[in-house]
This record gives structure tokens, C-alpha cells and sequence, in this order.
């Protein structure tokens, strides 16, 4: 087999076995007018590929991914195998696509309704995708609740028991007096609750009184377990809030849809909560009601040193009919509301395109 690569392509060029014989003696030989023509046409089309470029061919080369498919799943999405193409970006859907979507994050940067946006979308189902800023460090905040859920369902795997244990509330401080968005819900102190309800609650509500209770049931190392085997810098490594980008977070729902870290049962699961979750003002705002969001947001005020600063992230699973997608936004201004705006319109914007691109398809 022969390979020729591209900036785009790869094409792979395998000689016919009638193009070989062994002789009498076992040994390799030729069938030269086979070779001839063979070349002949490998020469024709390479002619044809320098004349009018890859778009000569009638479909731009793309990912190849083989799922399970749902078999009564609802949020996940099993991948088998997956070939994965050059760059995604030279698509012809996506190139004009993500042009409308950086034009979008423009403006509102040039209104000054935000001084940072990055933006990561993916097709789930055959994993193009395109970023815009994706290499830009924003703090994740509450974003790091789904690690931290990914954590325990890990664990759980491994013991089917621990979801059901008991932990007390004995907390004296409120630690969602300090949040700007605060939850409407939260665990009573004094009250005793398993480890699955305050997992809910913490994604749910994003209650931190939850996250700070179940952070200390167990080793606070095994929570660097998913960020150690996916490659991702562990937090609290720099002494500094920016340290994450929004392609590197968008990872942790990758791994849950393609139930490829967490087995089907608990990837589903983390997905479920994640559709409940109360804050519906940024990707949720942007889609329609009847379509279902499995997300997380995370936001952070940055004071000191004569600055204001904050950020507000969502992230997640958009289950637009048969072709889902991840779409991540991270934001950095300096009005919480200007942020939530810009996350709604981004999520708008990308939708009203997903949807033009596959309706009635």
C-alpha cells in the first residue's frame, strides 16, 4: 500500500493482487501491463487533484466515527471506532459557519459587552469541529463540579454501595453567600444526605454547601484521577485562576456522550443531571424549549489590584434531533449580565445554523 498526504487529505493507494504472481520458484514478479495501468490512473486522478484541488472530488473527506447507538440510552452516544480527518475546519459547512460565529463574538467585543470570548463547537455525531479563542485560560470555577462528579461515579463503578452512603451536613458557613448567581436550592445544615443527593445537588443547583460536603469524604487526590487520564493540567498546579481553555474543558463532556471514561450506565447518569440543571439563561436560552441541554456554568468575580473582573462559562450538549453537538462559551467583562447575553446569543446563533445545515434533511 502506498500513502500520499495532503494538507486535507489522505489518500491511500493499494496495488490489485492481480498486479503480482509468484513464479515456479516462489518468487515475487510484476504483471507489468497491470502496473502500467494502474499508474496510469493513479497519474490521471493526481492530475485532476493539481488542476482543480481536493474540491474536485464530490465529497469533501470527513470523519468516519461507529457508535453503539442509544439502546435505550438518551444522552449518550457509545463511540467504537473513529477515523479521524485532518482539519475540520476545511469543511465547506464549517468554514462559513464559524465565520458567522467569530463576526458574532466580534461585535460583542467591539460593544464592549465582554474583553474575551472563546467558543468550541463539535458534531457529536461525526466529530468536526471549530474553535474560536479555544487556546484562551479562563477560571472554571464551578465548571469543576462535572470533574468532581465524574470522580464519584468513577468510584462508584468500582462500589456499587458508595452512592447510597450517608453524610451529615455539620457545616457552619454558607458558601453560596459568595456566589453572584446563587442557587434557589440547597442542603439544610444539621440534615444527614447520601452521596447521590448531594451529587445532584451540587450539578443540579450547583450548591457549593454539597460540592465542599463530598470534596471531604474521600481522599481529595483521587479528584485528580480524571484530570491525570485525560491529559488535563490538574488545578491548583499555577498559582493563578486562568488556567483552562474551553477546548480543553469541552473534553469532560466528550468523554460522558462517548460513555468512553465512565461506563454507559454512569455516563448516562452524569448526562441526566446535567439536563436538569436550574441556570437556563445562557446555552439553554439559546435553543429551543423542546430541545434538550445537558450542561454546567461556572462564573467568577476577579477582585484586586485596581481591577473587576468576571467570567461566566456554560458549557454542554446540545440534542438537537439526530445530530447533537457540544458547544462551549467562555467569557470574561465586566457585567454579569452583558456575559449571560453574549453565551444566549452565541448559543442562538449556532443552533439557528446547526438547524439550517440539517432541517428536513
Amino acid at each position: 500500500m502506498l500513502s500520499l498526504n495532503s494538507a486535507n487529505v489522505r489518500y491511500k493507494i493499494v496495488f490489485p493482487m492481480k498486479t503480482f504472481f509468484l513464479n515456479s520458484k516462489n518468487k515475487l514478479l510484476l504483471n507489468l501491463p497491470l502496473v502500467f495501468s494502474f499508474l496510469l490512473g493513479v497519474a490521471l486522478g493526481g492530475a485532476l487533484v493539481w488542476a482543480f484541488g481536493d474540491d474536485w472530488f464530490t465529497e469533501t473527506p470527513k470523519n468516519f466515527e461507529i457508535r453503539a447507538g442509544g439502546y435505550g440510552y438518551r444522552y449518550i452516544n457509545p463511540l467504537l471506532e473513529c477515523e479521524i480527518a485532518a482539519d475540520k475546519t476545511k469543511w465547506k459547512e464549517l468554514a462559513p459557519f464559524k465565520h458567522k460565529v467569530q463576526k458574532l463574538t466580534d461585535d460583542k467585543i467591539n460593544s464592549k459587552k465582554a474583553t474575551h470570548i472563546s467558543v468550541y463547537f463539535r458534531d457529536l455525531n461525526n466529530g468536526p469541529y471549530f474553535g474560536i479563542n479555544e487556546n484562551e485560560e479562563f477560571s472554571p470555577a464551578s465548571l469543576l463540579k462535572v470533574p468532581l462528579l465524574i470522580t464519584y461515579l468513577k468510584l462508584a463503578e468500582a462500589d456499587p454501595q458508595l452512592l447510597g452512603r450517608k453524610i451529615k451536613n455539620d457545616k457552619k458557613d454558607d458558601l453560596n453567600s459568595i456566589e453572584n448567581i446563587r442557587p434557589s436550592k440547597a442542603i439544610e445544615k444539621g440534615k444527614t444526605y447520601t452521596i447521590e443527593e448531594l451529587l445532584y445537588m451540587m450539578i443540579v443547583y450547583s450548591d457549593n454547601n454539597a460540592k465542599d460536603l463530598i470534596l471531604g469524604s474521600v481522599d481529595a487526590r483521587l479528584f485528580d484521577a480524571p484530570f491525570i487520564d485525560l491529559g488535563i493540567e490538574i488545578p491548583g498546579v499555577r498559582k493563578q485562576e486562568d488556567f483552562m481553555s474551553v477546548k480543553t474543558y469541552a473534553s469532560f463532556f466528550r468523554v460522558l456522550f462517548n460513555a468512553s471514561y465512565l461506563n454507559r450506565e454512569m455516563s448516562e447518569k452524569a448526562l441526566g443531571y446535567m439536563t436538569l440543571v436550574e441556570f437556563r439563561k445562557g446555552l439553554v436560552a439559546g435553543v429551543p424549549s423542546n430541545v434538550a441541554v445537558a450542561h454546567k456554568f461556572g462564573e467568577r468575580r476577579l477582585i484586586g489590584d485596581n481591577k473587576d473582573i468576571k467570567e461566566l462559562h456554560d458549557c454542554g450538549i446540545i440534542y438537537y434531533p439526530n445530530h447533537p453537538y457540544l458547544l462551549c462559551v467562555m467569557t470574561r467583562g465586566s457585567d454579569f449580565g452583558d456575559l449571560i447575553d453574549n453565551v444566549k446569543d452565541i448559543s442562538y446563533r449556532v443552533y439557528e445554523e446547526v438547524d439550517h445545515q440539517h432541517h428536513n434533511r
